[in-house]
Parts: C-alpha cells; sequence; structure tokens
C-alpha cells in the first residue's frame, strides 16, 4: 500500500479506490480509529466516486512526528492538500467523522476552493470560550499521560464504556469485537500526540466563519447523541449551504450504527453537490 511522504519526511499511509477519472472523494477517520473504519463506504462509494482514504498522523500506518503541533489541523490540512494534488484531485469532496470531521471543517474553512462538497459526521467547530478550551486541553493531556502509563489495552476498554458509545451495544458482536481491535491496535505514543496536536483543546473555534462558508455541506449526527445533535442544529442554522440529518437509532458512529442509513444520506449528498464541478 502507498506512503505519501510530506517535504519534511512524515509519511501519510492512503488508499484509494474507484477509477482515475472520477470526481474524488477523501475520508477521514476519528480518534483511535484508521481507514479501516470506512471500508463498507468507500466500497459503496467507489461505484461512482474515486475515494481516498488515510491512517491520520499517529493512527495506524502514519506517521507519529515528535512536535505535536506537526499532527495540528494546519500542517495535516496542508499535507492533505498536496496528496489529493499529487493524485490529480485539485478539488474534491471531503467527509469526516469526529476527529476527523473537525479537521474536515478545519480545512474546508482554510481552503473552501479546494472543495465541491463536505461532509461532517458527529463533528465540531470548537469550543468558543477561551477558559473550556483550557480545561479540555488539560483534560486531554491527563488522558494523553494515561494511554503512555496504562497502555493501549486499558484505553480500547476504557474508551468502550464511555456514554458516547452506548450505541455499540447494538453492534454485531463481529463489528464489535473490529471496533476495539482497531482501538487497541494503536500505538500509546500516537494517541498520547494526537491528543495534544490535534484535541478539541487546541481546535480553532471556527463558529464565527460558519456564515461565509458556502461549501455544500451535509451534517450526519445520531439522533441519541444528544450533545453532538444540539451542536449540529446549531451548525445548521449557521450555515448557508447545509442540510442536518439525524439518523434514528444511532449515537456518535452513524456510520458504524446505521451503515446503510448513513451511506444513503452520503451518497445522495455527493450526487446533488456534483453539478456543481
Amino acid at each position: 500500500m502507498p506512503w505519501f511522504e510530506a517535504a519534511d519526511g512524515q509519511r501519510l499511509w492512503y488508499q484509494v479506490e474507484g477509477a482515475d477519472d472520477r470526481p474524488a472523494v477523501l475520508l477521514l477517520h476519528g480518534f483511535a480509529q484508521t481507514a479501516a473504519t470506512f471500508d463498507a463506504l468507500a466500497a459503496r462509494l467507489a461505484e461512482r466516486w474515486r475515494t481516498v482514504r488515510v491512517d491520520l498522523y499517529g493512527h495506524g500506518r502514519s506517521s507519529i512526528p515528535d512536535d505535536p503541533a506537526r499532527l495540528g489541523w494546519e500542517p495535516t490540512g496542508r499535507d492533505l492538500e498536496a496528496l489529493m494534488g499529487f493524485l490529480g484531485a485539485d478539488r474534491f469532496a471531503l467527509l469526516g467523522y469526529s476527529m476527523g470531521g473537525r479537521l474536515a471543517l478545519d480545512f474546508a474553512c482554510r481552503r473552501p476552493g479546494r472543495l465541491w462538497a463536505l461532509v461532517l459526521e458527529s463533528a465540531s467547530p470548537g469550543l468558543g470560550d477561551a477558559a473550556e478550551r483550557a480545561r479540555r486541553r488539560a483534560d486531554d493531556e491527563a488522558l494523553a499521560a494515561a494511554i503512555e502509563t496504562r497502555g493501549v489495552e486499558w484505553f480500547a476498554d476504557w474508551w468502550a464504556s464511555l456514554p458516547l458509545f452506548a450505541g455499540h451495544a447494538r453492534l454485531d458482536p463481529a463489528v464489535r469485537a473490529a471496533v476495539r481491535a482497531m482501538r487497541a491496535g494503536q500505538s500509546a505514543r500516537g494517541l498520547a500526540q494526537s491528543l495534544r496536536g490535534a484535541g478539541t483543546g487546541v481546535q480553532a473555534d471556527w463558529w464565527p466563519h460558519l456564515a461565509r462558508l458556502a461549501v455544500p455541506t451535509l451534517l450526519v449526527v445520531g439522533a441519541d447523541d444528544a450533545k453532538y445533535a444540539a451542536i449540529n442544529r446549531r451548525m445548521a442554522a449557521a450555515l448557508p449551504a447545509a442540510r442536518l440529518v439525524t439518523v434514528p437509532e444511532s449515537g456518535h458512529t452513524p456510520h458504524l450504527e446505521q451503515p446503510e442509513r448513513f451511506t444513503a444520506a452520503v451518497a445522495a449528498h455527493l450526487a446533488a453537490a456534483a453539478p456543481f464541478l
């Protein structure tokens, strides 16, 4: 499988599916995941689109930079832009889940001209209050230190116990086991560096920018995910070209908990946005 090497030697692992002459869609996974979380989605979308998936820095097969800031939104966005240019996709659709959704929104706000469509699953524009961001940075540092001390097996069990993932009890046991294996297969150092460099506490506050983001945007959230459902209702009201889909019988991971509904919503959005190419 190929890697894309940035100017400073950091490497992003990526995978491409679908014909080269089709419009491209870049998929960004969440924290403690890899590109494999979108296996089923990529296979379906590749019937019409060219899908590109990456393991983000600190995850899977990609590099773990020594400087946490190197895993941050702007350096990573710059490398993703370069990767897509290398693949011949100067404009593309961008889909991100959770952490990947926050990265996707950051990319869209900084580089809207690169995108013909945007999909944000269980994402957020950041924290508007500086004190709240400082508290979140402290919490992320504490979790990073715990992962380094206690290891990824501890983390995988602790992360799965969070109320955010209560809906995973409905998953097929084989899918649930694969999700745990993905988490436990990460590097403790990689997860810690990701929290320090790309956690919510260091994310820019993009709320004031949303009214100027004209990229056709699909917001997807689980009906059982009360916190993110509220955030996304507010986002939908602020964005000038957004549609909100609330997926029933789903929590924070609609692409896993309700894959058919999620894929149908994404495919319809991409088909509707394609005439803007």
